[in-house]
């Protein structure tokens, strides 16, 4: 093992533990993945605890999802397949994050999408978070549900289920899973006192096109 493996195998634990830490996940919920190399991918194995991971308990697999290497009694979860889809789909795509944040999933069990532009950082960073329609956990629906926003959004609503996210490492991936929770608590927050409302168009369209001064 390279030291490149080691560092993206302690990686995805750092980030499995600040996700149970923040109550984005409970119990063996939720799975994060890297990419390795152009046919590899590293990601957390099915039925562990994401806050209690250890290295050796992440698998290796290629971008068919056929175990590469797996340590004695550690397979990749069935939701890889979200994961697999976002890598074929998307060379770019280093990391894939699935995660139950609960204001999000509060949206995403109600069904709508997080798609009001009230924050400057949210409109640049993200822009609207979609929903994806509800598809059966482990089934090849939910990868088909990404099918209309890859390419263009790097976050999804996972309709009944949780939420999605990805990006160039499995860092940006995190870090975007963060700003969706965010996004979908202050949603929830200023409808609580009466407060949700909209930047102005032009003020929107002026944040949009800050996204390349950002390297966005």
């Amino acid at each position: 093992m390279n030291n490149h493996e080691e560092e993206l195998r302690r990686l995805i634990c750092d980030i499995g533990r600040n996700l149970f830490n923040k109550d984005f996940i409970a119990a063996n919920d939720g799975n994060i993945s890297a990419r390795l190399s152009a046919t590899e991918v590293i990601t957390s194995p099915t039925g562990v605890s994401k806050g209690y991971l250890q290295p050796h308990m992440l698998v290796k697999v290629n971008l068919q999802g056929e175990i590469l290497d797996a340590a004695e009694g550690y397979r990749p979860s069935t939701e890889v397949k979200m994961h697999l889809k976002i890598y074929n789909e998307l060379p770019e795509m280093g990391g894939v994050v699935h995660a139950h944040p609960p204001y999000a999933t509060a949206f995403a069990i109600k069904g709508e999408a997080l798609d009001k532009m009230m924050m400057p950082e949210s409109v640049i960073a993200m822009g609207d978070i979609p929903l994806a329609v509800y598809g059966t956990p482990s089934t090849e629906e939910i990868p088909d549900s990404l099918t209309p926003f890859l390419g263009k959004k790097t976050a999804v609503l996972l309709e009944s289920h949780g939420a999605l996210t990805w990006g160039k490492d499995v860092m940006a991936a995190y870090m975007n899973m963060e700003r969706l929770e965010y996004t979908a608590k202050l949603t929830f927050l200023t409808r609580m006192i009466g407060g949700e409302r909209e930047l102005p168009p032009h003020r929107i369209e002026e944040l949009v096109a800050l996204r390349s001064f950002y390297g966005m």
